[in-house]
């Protein structure tokens, strides 16, 4: 059985950043991922007056406390990171000095005045331009208040953060369960944080740095679980992050027949362990709207197995990946046709008919997208002569992709 070992979690590499730095003192992340999008992440730090430097494979972050971040010069680039823009924003809401973000190519297109509503109900005093980047944010008083119908992790989070500044308890509760990457760490660093079903309560208050290891990230193993699972393969995955907000992906394929077996070996603030992937035969079912939130990033791959599953399979409740890296839904429809698949979207579902084999039609265009590229990969695996476009995407989010698929795989892409 192969082994591998997944790059640390990108999600929560950003987020130990930005609490680290507006916490009360030195903290040590062990384990960061480096890439473009985390990479962007210390740059903005840097230019709010907020000292970093590395120690080995580790970040060292000076926290300033909440209000100790100083003026930047100019606009603070978030790069093509969605989760950054909108968690900064979150901190930027309660400064005592006025501040804009901006980004680069697929993120200037992104929607942001959702953000910029929900922080409004706290008083935050931000400007959308045409609903998107950039963010203007102007110094405000913060008040507690009550925020329901939450859909988003990363709008989420940003009220969070903005809680922390507010004159008053925040009320949160989800519409549908997300990604709790953020509360974890709350607890971690001694917010009060009180959290029952859909529901979060946050009083305002300081943090306290605490050290931190990122565990490996699920949803850059995705790609090798899709891989194993086409080609027949078993594999084993290590240290691996096993948060139950983001195990959507394995959930779906456990129900459409696939034998995959986790261990958990540690459980807080993150729980993490072991994959198992066995060879497989997989059958066509449908897929809740209910179900994506937990498996937001890994759907193109979940399309990629349907296509290869018995049956006709329903994807729903995928309208908003739209506005991602690209339009997911046009770019994943656009890599079944590559292969020959029969897929259509309608109606915010997507259906897809299984088929025996994949033709290698036409070359894959990647749209820029990480997520999409990764997918084309696993597709590659069994579909020779399979061509992939942009192939160097991918390191927005996983900088030694190809050559930790190479190995695994034992594969060479033309």
């Amino acid at each position: 059985m192969k082994s591998y070992s997944p790059p640390p979690d990108k999600s929560i590499t950003i987020r130990a950043l930005l609490l680290a730095a507006v916490a009360g003192g030195s903290a040590r992340i062990d384990h960061p991922l480096r890439c473009e999008d985390t990479e962007a992440a210390a740059r903005c730090l840097q230019a709010l007056g907020v000292k970093l430097h590395r120690d080995g494979s580790a970040f060292i972050v000076a926290g300033r406390g909440l209000k100790g971040l100083k003026a930047p010069g100019e606009a603070l680039d978030a790069g093509e990171s969605g989760a950054l823009a909108r968690l900064l924003a979150g901190i930027l809401a309660g400064q005592d000095f006025p501040s804009v973000i901006t980004g680069r190519g697929s993120l200037l297109k992104r929607p942001m005045e959702g953000l910029a509503g929900a922080l409004k109900k706290l008083g935050a005093r931000i400007v959308a331009d045409k609903g998107r980047l950039p963010l203007s944010i102007k110094p405000a008083a913060l008040k507690g208040c009550k925020i329901s119908g939450v859909e988003s992790a990363q709008i989420k989070s940003a009220l969070l953060l903005a809680g922390l500044y507010a004159k008053g308890p925040l009320e949160i509760k989800e519409k549908t369960p997300s990604r709790d990457h953020t509360e974890r760490l709350f607890t971690l660093m001694g917010a009060r944080l009180t959290h029952r079903g859909a529901s979060i309560k946050l009083e305002p208050g300081p943090l306290t740095p605490r050290p931190l290891t990122i565990p490996g990230d699920i949803s850059s193993a995705a790609p090798f679980i899709t891989a194993a699972l086409l080609s027949g393969k078993a594999l084993k995955i290590n240290s691996c992050g096993l948060n139950p907000a983001r195990l959507g992906f394995i959930a779906a394929l456990k129900k459409m027949g696939a034998v995959i077996n986790l261990k958990a070996m540690h459980a807080f603030p993150e729980p993490y362990g072991e994959i198992e992937v066995l060879p497989s035969a997989l059958i066509a079912r449908s897929v809740k709207a209910a179900e994506i939130p937990a498996m937001i990033d890994e759907v193109p791959l979940l399309a990629l197995l349907a296509a290869r599953a018995r049956g006709i399979t329903v994807i729903g409740g995928i309208a908003g990946l739209r506005a991602k890296e690209s339009d997911r839904i046009k770019s994943t429809l656009a890599l079944l046709a590559s292969l020959g698949v029969k897929a259509a979207y309608k109606n915010g579902a997507l259906k897809i008919t299984g088929r025996p084999s994949f033709s290698a039609v036409k070359p894959v265009e990647t749209f820029g997208d990480h997520r999409i590229a990764m997918a084309a990969a696993a597709a590659a695996l069994i579909c020779p002569g399979l061509e992939i476009k942009n192939p160097g995407c991918v390191n927005k989010s996983y900088p030694g992709f190809w050559k930790d698929f190479k190995r695994v795989f034992s594969f060479s892409f033309s």
